[in-house]
């Protein structure tokens, strides 16, 4: 079997691309796809309340994105960045290191007063270091004082980061965030808010919390042609005690699953794989999902529009069919809706 990555290209015209979020979360412009009779609605996030009902049951993901970019000088003055990727063992990370050439095995990166990052040895995926952090005290409190908020590289602003710094710690987060743990943001969340959740637990829909944090595989580009050599990154995620009865309960009562974002699907659809329920956990997620996969939990996504050629473009396409999509991509893209990490989103139900 071959799965062509040529398949799952389109063109998106540079201006589309969201640089900033809308005014207000729920304001972003809501495709709605109707994937049983294939027919498509165009609302705003506002509209979800009278999309979701007590039988349903919403699950998103709490991850928290971490201030995991920084910038900093070697003792020669040259300038690099280090993009924290996640913790390997005490002050041991995994991180991308730009530009990577100009450093060497023991290289010491000063990025302030009271943090260095020291290069311990090149990994194979290019840019990517095993380095250990050299402070003291509390890493995270160091990292909100000193580290930015890793934006996509295809947001790019004309504004000074350093005004708009404190404005994405804020925005390129869920209101909901509550692990730290992430190096991009569950995107398809930062559409709520406090009374949006608040208005669907009034109309008695369960809401229910697991935690996948986001690495920088879920965004790698797929290089190969046949989409099936493609390899996922893990990613660790977990599943509570308490989430797993609520969804095992919702699911045996015949509710409808809606998942927020791609990464809870990765997280729940992994889990029963694994287990054949969904079941408390701590793992790890390398689940690659295109069509024509066969869901066993998730009825129901609420997601963003992805890139061409992604791995989370094949997830919804698996979902709703490919040309349905598609089709769906280019009516976005008439509509001038706004796309990626800050743009708008799509309902597929």
């Amino acid at each position: 079997m071959e799965v062509k990555l040529s398949d799952f290209d389109y063109e998106l015209p540079q201006e589309l691309i969201a640089q900033m979020p809308a005014d207000k979360r729920q304001n972003s412009k809501m495709l709605v796809l109707d994937k049983t009779n294939n027919t498509i609605e165009h609302k705003h996030f506002f509209d979800i309340v009278d999309y979701i009902d007590k039988n349903s049951i919403l699950v998103l993901n709490n991850t928290k994105v971490l201030p995991a970019r920084l910038y900093g000088k070697k003792d020669t003055g040259g300038k690099i960045e280090v993009f924290l990727l996640e913790g390997v063992r005490g002050k041991i990370w995994n991180a991308l290191i730009k530009p990577s050439k100009r450093v060497k095995p023991d290289t010491i990166i000063k990025i302030s007063d009271e943090l260095s990052v020291r290069a311990i040895e090149r990994l194979e995926e290019a840019g990517e270091w095993l380095v250990e952090l050299i402070y003291e005290g509390n890493l995270f409190d160091i990292l909100h004082k000193v580290g930015n908020i890793p934006l996509p590289p295809y947001i790019e602003r004309k504004i000074q980061a350093e005004k708009l710094k404190q404005f994405d710690m804020e925005r390129y987060q869920t209101v909901y965030a509550k692990d730290e743990g992430s190096v991009a943001a569950p995107t398809a969340g930062l559409h709520f808010t406090k009374e949006i959740l608040d208005k669907l637990k009034a109309k008695g829909v369960e809401i229910v919390y697991v935690t996948l944090n986001v690495g920088l595989g879920t965004f790698r580009p797929v290089k190969c042609e046949n989409v099936l050599d493609h390899k996922m990154h893990s990613e660790t995620f977990e599943i509570t005690q308490e989430a797993a009865d609520k969804i095992n309960k919702a699911k045996a009562e015949g509710k409808k699953l809606v998942a927020v974002g791609t990464t809870t699907v990765r997280t729940l659809e992994t889990a029963y794989q694994k287990y054949g329920c969904i079941k408390a956990c701590h793992d790890h997620s390398e689940l690659f999902i295109y069509p024509p996969y066969e869901f066993k939990v998730i009825d129901n996504l609420i997601t963003n529009f992805h890139l061409p050629k992604s791995t989370l473009l094949m997830l919804v396409s698996a979902l709703a069919g490919k040309e349905f999509i598609f089709k769906a991509y280019m009516e976005a893209i008439e509509n001038k809706y706004r796309f990626f990490s800050y743009g708008d989103c799509m309902f597929i139900k």
